[in-house]
């Protein structure tokens, strides 16, 4: 539970050997800083990964969307698809009406989980934190994915696969100190259908490569068929057989993309890193300080990024709405 030692030294304490050092520290790459610059805290990652397993959804991660959105109607939510929050309608220090691109919907209490800055934007002088603010923080990184389907099973992925095989502390520099795309990446792949028979045809794999890189940079078609072809000639290396010429599906994403998709500050896939001075209550906070009844969720807030806690962040807001709420009857 140290926060004031950092992860690299509270990680020797247990491992010498490189290559096990390189595993260990991996995950720090997707946390948003270099494990010299993080809270040793963070190894609470690594504990919970190794004593309780990586857990999967069967029929993949969006059946967890499903079941949330199954649950939420059955609690009688009423979801409205396809219509972006374009602004808020503010009175008396509460906003009142939330104003989407075809309907305006009044609200008790406003709870938002797009991203943090747009939030901030679409609130004008009630915001939380200013532009200046959003640029001095240390954002964790983007990511460029590739999504391929291939029409043969390939024997020697697993359902996870980590290729660390170039200088683990070369890459994490060209995210954090001095941001450009990598010269010899390390990457992840991920095949569910070693696991999952129901997400790809019989006889095919459904293939997921990920490689982290800094946020706002240029990703043009150029430079993302540049990485690509570089990833699937070392994929072919290490499977020891031909993967290029049996793709039968092939989609990118980047930061231009989370930038357009989700709204993502300067197309950060992570949130913001996980260093000391955005820690716990250092982060952004979950309440606007000038709007009685309006609060914020996700990544870029308490407790961080990823899937649990960006739910978590929801858990927290939802009792304090109820709080709120209570008190305003």
């Amino acid at each position: 539970m140290d926060i004031l030692k950092s992860f690299a030294k509270h990680a020797r304490k247990y491992f010498s050997d490189s290559k096990l050092l390189k595993i260990i520290e991996f995950p720090m790459l997707f946390l948003g800083a270099i494990p010299e610059n993080t809270p040793a805290l963070y190894s609470l990652m690594n504990y919970a990964e190794m004593q309780n397993g990586t857990w999967y959804p069967m029929g993949g991660m969006h059946e967890i969307v499903k079941a949330m959105v199954k649950l939420a109607l059955e609690k009688g939510v009423k979801i409205e698809y396809n219509s972006e929050v374009i602004d808020f309608e503010i009175n008396n220090n509460r906003a009142n009406k939330v104003i989407l691109k075809n309907k305006v919907v009044e609200a008790d209490a406003i709870v938002a989980s797009a991203d943090y800055r747009y939030i901030d934007i679409l609130l004008g002088e009630n915001q939380n934190y200013s532009e200046k603010y959003w640029d001095s923080r240390v954002l964790a990184p983007s990511s460029l994915i590739f999504y391929l389907g291939v029409n043969k099973k390939i024997e020697k992925l697993v359902h996870h696969n980590l290729f660390f095989d170039e200088d683990f502390s070369v890459h994490a520099h060209e995210i954090y100190t001095e941001p450009s795309w990598p010269q010899k990446p390390l990457f992840y792949v991920s095949a569910p259908s070693k696991t999952d028979p129901n997400v790809a045809p019989v006889g095919c794999e459904n293939l997921f490569i990920l490689m982290p890189v800094a946020p706002d940079l240029e990703d043009g078609e150029e430079i993302r068929e540049k990485y690509f072809n570089i990833l699937i000639t070392r994929l072919e290396a290490y499977c020891g057989e031909s993967i290029l010429p049996n793709i039968i599906y092939k989609k990118s994403y980047a930061q231009s993309n989370f930038k357009a998709d989700y709204h993502a500050y300067k197309g950060n896939a992570y949130g913001l890193a996980n260093t000391l001075w955005q820690t716990a209550f250092l982060k952004p906070s979950l309440k606007n300080k000038n709007l009685k009844n309006f609060y914020y969720t996700g990544q870029l807030t308490v407790p961080g990024p990823g899937v649990p806690p960006a739910l978590i962040s929801g858990l927290v807001v939802a009792k304090e709405v109820d709080k709120n709420l209570q008190m305003n009857v």
